[in-house]
């Protein structure tokens, strides 16, 4: 049975298989299952899923934090029980036969999975966009050929699509909803137990082990670099799981003369929201930084394999890799790669955006402008287009 004859939707109820990798994709999943739920009172989902998910409805047949790796290179240590979570997860959706099938980003893993439930005559939804726009860009046939439809967060994606015949919807980034138009700081202070005048710097270095890692030792040198600097400045660091504050308190352990850092479980809106400026890994968190309008200074590190073939190989195609300055089509948050990403160098690059309220005031009307964009009630418009689907 060809994925075009796959069953509608019954009239009373709907059965929703889903994969979301880490934590990023457990918000999204949470809010299109609340979505779903909205529309359709009787969903049924079932899959892998973080706990927000879990608690929105979503029966769990693993865990979202099995698919948090990154990195070219990094990926083989895990591939063996990768692929074994995947033939497991094939055979069960392809049994339990949902209306639906929704990978929520995690392409690498999410792509072939859907593919093989596609080809058993099941609709398949690929939700949030892989960058193929921006490095390995003959991966869009590949899509193609897996999903039924693509939902976009970003509003260039869906042109690029369009230019290969991949069927492709943007729907508005569902942070861009839940997080205010204007932030209040004040609240975000009283509500953390913060000082309500001390400038505060936000470290957020990532959700996955492997980037916190790598990013926890310059994050916190950069701490010190700026309190030497600047000794009124304090700081936090909300932290996406506990293995992460552990892997985090270990490194901050390890550098003499760290500056005192409050460590945060979760929280990580509550935190940009009551600081003056961030450090932030590459990922779904510039974004929120960027919504929440705090300046930023932008961290990415991957293994020394993994940086060589994305500089020798010419897979990038793209002069940026921060959400933020992707959005804005040029140079609107400094980012640092690989061995550039040293304490001293972001410590004053944080420093020299707090310091130049022109660039502020720039750079706040800037991050209002794409809020608005991707302000387009992004959840509701992924449950409305995977229903139009079926």
């Amino acid at each position: 049975m060809s994925a075009a004859g796959a069953r509608p939707a019954p009239a009373q109820g709907l059965s929703v298989g889903l994969v979301a990798g880490e934590h990023s994709g457990d918000t999204l999943g949470a809010a299109l299952i609340a979505a779903l739920r909205a529309r359709v009172p009787q969903v049924r989902c079932f899959g892998v899923a973080g706990p927000k998910m879990i608690a929105a409805g979503c029966e769990a047949w693993a865990g979202a934090e099995e698919l948090s790796v990154m990195g070219l290179t990094e990926v083989l240590t895990h591939l063996p029980r990768l692929l074994r979570l995947r033939t497991m997860l094939a055979r069960r959706f392809i049994g339990a036969r949902p209306d639906v099938f929704v990978g929520i980003d995690s392409p690498e893993f999410n792509l072939r999975l859907a593919r093989r439930i596609r080809n058993a005559g099941i609709r398949t939804v690929q939700y949030v966009s892989p960058q193929v726009w921006a490095w390995r860009q003959g991966r869009v046939h590949t899509i193609g050929r897996c999903c039924d439809l693509v939902l976009c967060l970003l509003p260039f994606e869906t042109d690029f699509y369009a230019r290969h015949g991949v069927p492709a919807q943007f729907v508005g980034h569902p942070l861009a909803d839940q997080i205010p138009l204007v932030t209040d700081r004040a609240a975000a202070r009283r509500e953390l137990g913060l000082d309500t005048e001390a400038p505060y710097v936000a470290l957020l270095p990532g959700s996955r082990l492997g980037e916190v890692s790598r990013l926890a030792a310059p994050f916190v040198a950069a701490a010190a670099h700026i309190a030497a600097a600047r000794p009124a400045y304090r700081f936090l660091a909300p932290m996406a799981s506990a293995r992460a504050r552990e892997v985090f308190t270990q490194q901050l352990g390890q550098f003499a003369g760290a500056p005192e850092i409050r460590l945060l479980d979760g929280q990580a809106q509550q935190a940009l929201a009551a600081a003056n400026g961030a450090l932030v890994a590459s990922g779904t968190a510039t974004l929120e930084t960027l919504l929440t309008g705090r300046p930023m200074v932008v961290a990415y590190r991957v293994s020394a394999a993994t940086a060589f073939l994305l500089r020798t190989v010419g897979l990038v195609k793209v002069p940026y890799f921060s959400q933020p300055n992707l959005l804005a089509g040029r140079r609107v948050v400094p980012e640092f790669f690989q061995e550039a990403v040293q304490g001293a160098a972001l410590g004053d690059a944080l420093l020299g955006e707090l310091e130049d309220p022109q660039h502020l005031r720039e750079l706040l009307g800037e991050f209002t402008q794409i809020h608005q964009l991707l302000r387009r009630g992004g959840a509701g418009q992924a449950a409305q287009a995977i229903l139009d689907l079926l």
